[in-house]
């Protein structure tokens, strides 16, 4: 099910209240416009009408593989919904653990928030708009020469979403996974990963863990596990 507010704060506070309320999994969140939304690692994600901002909630069950892997879930499925609006989708391409880029630019978000045994999943991509960043490209789809409404889009995102959610629960991280490498940029991109402790690594992509765990090269040929970053494309 598919709601849709003209305005919020943020579509994952409010799906969070109404999880802690005893809502069921499968409600979906639209909001045309937001006023407090935010992204990974506490950034505010600026909202303007005309792009997607949506959550999906979700309620965790005894036998799904970890929860942090749903990012890996939510990146495929809003992959194939975006390439059914981009006529050359060639130029889109995953970054660990769920960016979409176009052209090397950024172009969505997904952030995950727990509460007990649900998990809501907030999506935001550039449609109509996009916004000056200091430490990275972004670009929307009209950028492109792709209109595309948001409701549009979620339609779509519904639907892969539910298949990809299905696959991973009945299949485990694997098929997600492989899907996730054909979509990534190429083993051997460089890329650094600047880490929670402030640090920062620089490596080659070197694939995923079973885990869902990025995989840096470092120059010494050492492999390096990554569980958590902020990763960028040098």
């Amino acid at each position: 099910m598919i709601r849709t507010v003209t305005e919020t704060g943020s579509t994952n506070a409010d799906l969070l209240a109404l999880a802690c309320a005893g809502q069921p999994e499968g409600i979906w969140l639209r909001a045309k416009r937001q006023t407090a939304g935010r992204g990974r690692l506490g950034r505010a994600w600026v909202s303007p009408p005309g792009n997607l901002y949506a959550s999906l909630l979700v309620r965790l069950r005894p036998t799904d593989p970890p929860a942090a892997t749903l990012a890996l879930v939510t990146a495929v499925a809003l992959d194939e919904a975006i390439t059914v609006f981009l006529p050359d989708h060639t130029a889109l391409h995953l970054k660990w653990p769920n960016d979409l880029l176009l052209d090397g630019a950024k172009l969505s978000g997904i952030l995950l928030e727990r509460a007990d045994d649900a998990v809501v999943i907030g999506i935001g991509v550039n449609l109509a708009h996009h916004p000056d960043l200091p430490d990275r490209a972004t670009t929307s789809l009209a950028a492109q020469g792709v209109a595309v409404e948001p409701a549009a889009l979620l339609d779509v995102l519904a639907d892969t979403m539910a298949q990809w959610l299905a696959r991973w629960r009945s299949e485990g991280l694997a098929s997600v996974r492989a899907r996730w490498l054909e979509r990534a940029h190429p083993i051997g991109t460089a890329l650094t990963a600047r880490l929670p402790d402030g640090g920062a690594i620089d490596g080659l992509f070197d694939g995923l863990g079973e885990d869902g765990a990025l995989i840096l090269r470092l120059p010494s040929g050492e492999r390096r596990t990554i569980h958590a970053a902020d990763v960028f494309t040098l």
